[in-house]
């Protein structure tokens, strides 16, 4: 195995995944809880103290619920941009949580590429709204794993990160129509199809339309609203602009999900 990633939980209530070789092994986000990180950890036949550390994108609750116990439990280094942990830490102290001290914390800045393990990562910056948001390419013994969720457009220095991968992890978050009609009040609905908030479907398929290299083995939707769309809704839409483009036949499409840790895709 060169590298190997899974989807341990995708969507509004809470987001995480892993990457790893077999030496280094990294979390994306602990947006649900410690506990249920470490079972679906093992549910993958993974030990959660193998981890060899964190990497953020942002600090959201959806993203960061659970890091402040695993922090503490694990001792391992958390990574994110100087401005993230400044909002995270305020967060935890408004509510008189203490649990920030005992951070392992690594700092990175956007654009600055840094290594963990064997792995390389690297940071670029998304338009959400969040103090400094970052989706991440990994690179490992030739092997190239894009991670873009939580952006309201796909900017062309996004589009740019996300070539020459062999795993895409982007997010498909709504169907617009769903959105405009379902339960949020207007100002969330604003939010969400703002150039700050979430990636719909029809925008992603856009993006595999026009400006998509074709590369990756692996698609994999991501973030998907349970308000506010529906699975089938969000392959067709990808399916459709993908079948559009003859060299993408071999692409393999699925979707994470928020119940249960996606099975590991290996390469």
């Amino acid at each position: 195995m060169a590298i190997s990633v899974s989807v341990l939980a995708s969507g509004s209530r809470g987001n995480s995944a892993v990457v790893q070789t077999e030496r280094t092994k990294v979390l994306i986000d602990a947006g649900i809880s410690c506990r249920e990180i470490f079972k679906r950890l093992k549910c993958l036949g993974e030990d959660p103290h193998t981890l060899s550390a964190v990497v953020i994108t942002h600090e959201h609750a959806d993203h960061v619920y659970g890091l402040a116990t695993l922090a503490k439990k694990l001792k391992i280094p958390v990574f994110m941009t100087g401005a993230t942990h400044q909002a995270w830490a305020k967060s935890l102290r408004d509510r008189g949580d203490a649990r920030c001290n005992f951070l392992r914390l690594e700092v990175f800045s956007p654009g600055k590429g840094f290594q963990i393990g064997d792995i390389a990562v690297a940071p670029f910056t998304i338009p959400h709204d969040a103090a400094d948001p970052v989706g991440f390419a990994f690179r490992a013994q030739g092997v190239k794993i894009g991670f873009a969720t939580d952006l309201g457009y796909l900017p062309m220095s996004v589009r740019d990160h996300l070539q020459g991968c062999d795993v895409l992890i982007v997010e498909s978050n709504h169907d617009l129509e769903q959105l405009r009609n379902g339960p949020y009040p207007w100002s969330v609905k604003q939010r969400v199809m703002s150039r700050v908030g979430h990636l719909s479907n029809d925008a992603l398929a856009d993006f595999f339309r026009s400006d998509y290299d074709g590369r990756a083995s692996y698609i994999v939707l991501a973030h998907l609203s349970e308000q506010n769309n529906i699975p089938e809704l969000a392959r067709g839409a990808a399916e459709k602009a993908l079948g559009q483009r003859q060299t993408l036949f071999k692409n393999r499409l699925m979707l994470a999900t928020q119940s249960e840790a996606m099975e590991p895709i290996r390469l």
